[in-house]
């Protein structure tokens, strides 16, 4: 008789969801993760120093000898601009959501050192350790001995605490307790830098200004890169910007206004807020302007030569002493009989444009000529031409006008603006990142490095001969006197050590 079988089988296990949470919570906050993530950004941030990024100066130069193969390639995986690609911040992101899981994970353990740290210990935990040492006495009591044992702890730098608990006396000295949070103290800088960078990212711009004496403006240019092209968008300020002085500090000033030859720059601007009033400040080279999350900076010059002041000789036509003034740009001054000059216009090497204007052949200061607005009492205002060198032929251009030979003395030089860069981060990010975040970083890891968790037990117990004997966990931290060349000591054992 045939019997039929059916087998049943069972449903296949499943793991639970809560189980599946549970690895994934504990594979991302793994160290093993975070060292894996940390070298990838270490190799990328290399790629970005090797291949010259789009808003580095050089770059058109750069793109233009690549192949199309090296462009396709380099530009369809971002590493133009790869510390603003989106993996390169998604893997900030994870890394700091790594540190964060990690440090919580990690940090109950790590805090029980300081708060409840191990003061007694069995004779068996200690022989364990590397180095150990059993050392007997005579008569002395476990109490006195305790009390050798923490003194000899105190001269080496370490903490003592004196235990009574079963049956025994124990003395536990450490030093540098505060060494087990010093990775919560590089975690914390890690995620400083990291956020600093990204919320920067995210809420800031790069923007540049042009400022030439006398020019007001609401306006800045937004500055967007897009691989060899540098695209520009005009953003409002909430204020307003006159820039009232340029200057240049050359190294020698009978040479040219190029940078090789310059100590610094200097833009004095005037803000105009209708939240915050009116506000006068400086912008040099190494010494920014903050203003309501505004960072502006010295970019660059344009090398046109210009003069940031003029000193002016004037000879009477009809004879007389020789009147000097002195005017600095876009200003003026009034002569003794009431004739107003102004400061126009420099041309660092005259001539006449072909539209009839004054221009300049170059940018260097071969032939420099002033131009004036000169307005007598009552009259009319006349242009007029102050030139360095003596014009011959009876130049019509050179020749008296208003009763004065004009003439152009020294002059400072200067150029014809500058470019200020502007970096608008709002939550001054960037700042807190670098410099919190950065000098944190260096300050925990010589904190971690340079200073060490040092911990030693001595366990002392009375033998049944009634001698006393202790074991501790380092090698002999002070050593007895000899009396007459005996030992103190009953007896001396020594075995394997340990901490």
């Amino acid at each position: 008789m045939s019997a039929a079988e059916e087998t049943i089988k069972a449903p296949p296990s499943r793991v639970p969801k809560a189980a599946l949470l549970i690895r994934f919570i504990g594979w991302i906050s793994s160290v093993r993760f975070g060292v894996t993530l940390l070298c990838i950004l270490v190799v990328l941030s290399m790629v970005g120093m090797l291949i010259i990024q789009q808003n580095v100066s050089g770059f058109d130069s750069y793109y233009a000898s690549l192949t199309p193969a090296e462009k396709m390639i380099y530009g369809a995986l971002g590493l133009f601009d790869i510390y603003h690609s989106w993996y390169f911040n998604l893997m900030l992101l994870v890394l700091s959501l790594n540190i964060v899981l990690a440090s919580i994970d990690r940090f109950p353990s790590a805090w029980s050192y300081i708060v409840k740290p191990k003061l007694t210990a069995t004779r068996k935990w200690l022989e364990a350790k590397k180095l150990n040492e059993t050392r007997q006495f005579g008569s002395e009591s476990p109490q006195a001995v305790a009390q050798e044992i923490a003194e000899a702890f105190k001269s080496k730098g370490l903490k003592p605490t004196i235990t009574e608990a079963n049956d025994a006396t124990f003395v536990f000295g450490e030093s540098g307790k505060w060494n087990r949070l010093g990775a919560y103290v590089v975690h914390v800088a890690l995620i400083i830098l990291f956020m600093g960078h990204w919320v920067a990212l995210q809420t800031g711009f790069d923007a540049d200004v042009r400022m030439i004496p006398g020019q007001k403006t609401e306006q800045i240019q937004l500055i967007e890169y897009n691989l060899d092209k540098k695209e520009r968008y005009n953003v409002q300020l909430p204020f307003s910007i006159t820039c009232t002085d340029i200057q240049q500090q050359l190294i020698d000033e009978a040479g040219p206004i190029d940078v090789q030859n310059t100590l610094d720059w200097r833009t004095e601007v005037r803000i105009a807020d209708p939240a915050y009033g009116t506000y006068t400040a400086n912008v040099s080279l190494n010494k920014p302007l903050n203003y309501r999350g505004y960072r502006f900076f010295q970019a660059q010059s344009i090398p046109i030569g210009n003069a940031r002041t003029i000193t002016l000789n004037l000879t009477p036509e009809n004879g007389g002493p020789v009147e000097t003034i002195k005017i600095q740009r876009g200003g003026f001054t009034t002569l003794a009989d009431g004739t107003k000059v102004e400061y126009a216009d420099f041309q660092p090497d005259f001539t006449i444009g072909p539209n009839g204007q004054p221009d300049t052949r170059s940018s260097d200061y071969k032939n420099p000529a002033a131009i004036l607005n000169v307005t007598p009492p009552n009259g009319e205002s006349m242009r007029v031409f102050a030139f360095a060198r003596e014009i011959g032929g009876n130049a019509p251009i050179a020749a008296p006008k208003l009763g004065y030979k004009w003439r152009l003395g020294e002059y400072e030089k200067s150029p014809y603006a500058h470019v200020l860069s502007i970096k608008y981060d709002p939550y001054n990010a960037s700042f807190i990142a670098w410099y919190i975040g950065g000098f944190g970083l260096v300050g925990s890891l010589c904190f971690v490095f340079f200073l060490s968790h040092r911990r030693v037990w001595a366990r002392i117990e009375t033998r049944e001969d009634g001698s006393t004997e202790f074991f501790r966990s380092q090698k002999l931290l002070t050593k007895r006197n000899h009396k007459n060349g005996s030992s103190n000591y009953s007896r001396y054992r020594s075995t394997g050590i340990g901490w």
